[in-house]
């Protein structure tokens, strides 16, 4: 198994010093590009110009954001898509003036790293051709590879060139993965705020987020309002009304009175489980009484779509999340039941360092809208409330991949 992840690590490194150069190339096209038609600003087509130039780079240092974030597990502000705008709202934007300050870095620092990156991972491949090809080069200039060592000879190729493979090699699988590594770091020091530009994004987060948890409380509040008027008031006043014509049948026809206490019996029982109903959409007693797997695989259980399930935690969350987890799975098989098409669902929660990932998959028709009425947006509020987060992967055709995380501490 450590073969296999010592390898998994080394691709890996190989593809992200590939992205961290072609951002440096990027950077030797764009900057001085930008710097250009900065200039013109002064004769006025720069005011055209520029705002594209920024919109790319900033939808370029958005997915490097992402890449960031899946990487180094580092979390950014959330962009939640990036508008058109023009210089005047650009010039203000320190995201804008961060973004510039990336792509200078990653003009020299991405573009070198990136280049060593990939050179580390091709020589090995140098080394193990030239052991076999060496007799296409002319004798009066063999090739030489490192250590400025001639291979002249298939002696020499398989001294020599066995020598320079396994340095080559052994480079690759233990420098290469930092490289890539120290590319990634380097990326993240032109991409991040300042302390001071994150305590402001903090605070504006935290205002989003106790917005969302406002809301959030006041519909529940509105909905159990609604539920308890519509449903066990409704229920309650009935049964009021058949007790009150009972005790008055009761003086003139007693053998009357039975069917009459009979129906404000069923009465009573509904308004029992009405209530109930609302009870469990506050914190739902299943989660008390069976966890939160026997929870959720009673709620897989439920949903017309086969589902399977799969908890790996050992130790339950406390109850905020455990309720948060439970509304966002349930609502999100509703969902595949009503509106996916599916015809299969998989839902795995996992506890990762100090938070619960959730992953939520179908096979159905995709092409899910959060402002369409799906219930995304109230399932971000919920993990919003407790510094959670919610991404939807869902294109056209599907599938639709829903992922979230709640920490725990």
């Amino acid at each position: 198994m450590s073969g296999v992840l010592r390898w998994d690590r080394v691709w890996g490194g190989v593809r992200a010093s590939a992205v961290t150069l072609g951002i440096g190339l990027y950077a030797i096209i764009a900057v001085p590009a930008m710097a250009y038609t900065a200039v013109t600003c002064v004769v006025g087509i720069g005011f055209v110009l520029v705002p594209p130039q920024l919109w790319l780079l900033g939808r370029i240092a958005d997915a490097e954001r992402r890449r960031l974030g899946g990487s180094l597990e580092l979390r950014f502000e959330p962009q939640t898509g990036r508008p058109f705008r023009w210089l005047p709202a650009l010039v203000v934007d320190p995201a804008v003036w961060r973004e510039l300050r990336w792509a200078v870095i990653m003009l020299f620092g991405g573009t070198l790293l990136g280049a060593l990156g990939i050179a580390l991972s091709v020589l090995p491949l140098l080394c193990f051709a030239a052991m076999w090809l060496w007799w296409l080069f002319p004798t009066d200039d063999p090739i030489r590879i490192i250590a400025n060592v001639p291979i002249t000879g298939w002696m020499s190729a398989f001294t020599a060139g066995v020598v320079q493979l396994v340095i080559t090699v052994a480079a690759a699988v233990v420098c290469g993965p930092w490289v890539a590594h120290a590319g990634l770091w380097l990326s993240w020091a032109g991409l991040r705020a300042s302390r001071r530009g994150r305590m402001a994004q903090q605070v504006a987060e935290l205002r989003r987020t106790r917005s969302g948890a406002i809301d959030a409380h006041a519909a529940d509040l509105r909905r159990i309002e609604r539920d308890l008027h519509d449903g066990t008031q409704a229920h309650l006043v009935a049964l009021a009304l058949r007790l009150g014509l009972a005790l008055r049948v009761l003086q003139r026809d007693p053998a009357s009175v039975a069917p009459l206490l009979e129906q404000a019996r069923d009465g009573a029982e509904a308004a029992m489980a009405d209530l109930r109903t609302v009870l469990r959409t506050t914190y739902p007693p299943i989660l008390s009484d069976y966890g939160l797997d026997g929870a959720l695989s009673a709620a897989a259980a439920r949903c017309t779509v086969p589902t399977r399930v799969r908890v790996e935690i050992i130790e339950n969350p406390p109850a905020a999340v455990e309720a948060a987890v439970y509304f966002v799975v349930t609502e999100a098989l509703t969902n595949i039941a009503r509106h996916s098409g599916a015809t299969a669902a998989l839902v795995e929660i996992r506890a990762i360092r100090e938070s619960v990932t959730i992953e939520i998959r179908d096979n159905g028709r995709g092409g899910v809208d959060e402002s369409g009425g799906t219930g995304v947006s109230g399932m971000r509020r919920r993990l919003e409330a407790l510094d959670g987060v919610l991404t939807v992967d869902s294109p056209a055709g599907g599938p639709t991949i829903l992922r979230a995380e709640c920490p725990c501490a």
